[in-house]
């Protein structure tokens, strides 16, 4: 586990204090800037992603979305130490929605080292046709109506997301290629990453309640956020303190991502 690459995310969110090194602990979900899935550029599909066939199902649908993930935390991976991550398709489903057909994917992923267990990890993939310009969006759910007990706001642009793309080896062109990203998948700007979300609202809720340790998060999104578009980070303790109900809504004042952190 390269402390070079925690340092440099820690540069990239910049998180306050000393960055990581050789011998901490990695912070939560950090796990996703390391395992790259190294491909060949003949074996990417067009949209930047190792094509389909390859370990992921072959859906014959063109456009993916990172919908979620949930997370069961045991102890951190060292940095500096070895580890590794083993993945599996657990499920396939088709299923026709009100914009066409549809494909969920659930792959599995388990991080160990040389302890045992690290994190169990779900994501929820999905796959669908290209939406054409100006399709209906789904309707979004409310935010929660109550003021939020932690509160940030984020502005983010085309260096963010190029670097986050870069730490995760993460080639999906809807992050970088505004040409692509607009032309061919209909969107109206570059994309911020699901995950990037989700770890910021984990990140909130973590820097909330020092020193705290996680034991299990999931997240769900809803809507995308732009390049360019501020969007706020909030969050509210729950449970008595044990849990925290946290999302992330647009510039619009729409939810976008929304996530559970329970606490040890």
């Amino acid at each position: 586990m390269d402390p070079a690459r925690a340092q440099a995310l820690h540069a990239t969110l910049e998180r306050p204090g000393a960055p990581p090194a050789a011998g901490d602990p990695l912070p939560p979900l950090w796990h996703w800037i390391y395992f790259w899935s190294i491909a060949p550029m003949a074996d990417l599909g067009s949209d930047g992603h190792l094509a389909l066939g390859r370990f992921l199902p072959d859906v014959d649908l063109p456009q993916r979305m990172w919908a979620g993930s949930r997370f069961t935390f045991y102890r951190s991976p060292i940095l500096g130490a070895p580890a590794e991550r083993r993945s599996t398709i657990a499920d396939v489903v088709l299923k026709e929605g009100r914009s066409g057909p549809l494909a969920f994917v659930t792959v599995q992923h388990r991080l160990s080292d040389g302890d045992g267990l690290c994190v169990e990890e779900e994501q929820d993939l999905v796959f669908r046709s290209v939406q054409k310009p100006g399709a209906d969006p789904a309707s979004p759910k409310p935010v929660p109506s109550d003021a939020p007990a932690w509160s940030r706001s984020v502005a983010p642009d085309p260096v963010l997301l190029f670097r986050y793309s870069a730490l995760t080896f993460n080639g999906h062109r809807i992050h970088y290629d505004r040409d692509f990203a607009c032309g061919t998948e209909g969107y109206p700007g570059l994309i911020v990453h699901g995950p990037l979300l989700g770890l910021l609202m984990c990140q909130l809720g973590l820097d909330e309640n020092k020193p705290r340790r996680p034991a299990g998060y999931r997240f769900r999104l809803s809507q995308p956020i732009f390049a360019h578009q501020k969007f706020t980070v909030a969050g509210s303790p729950a449970n008595g303190g044990r849990k925290a109900d946290l999302w992330v809504k647009n510039e619009d004042g729409l939810l976008a991502a929304e996530g559970h952190l329970e606490y040890r």
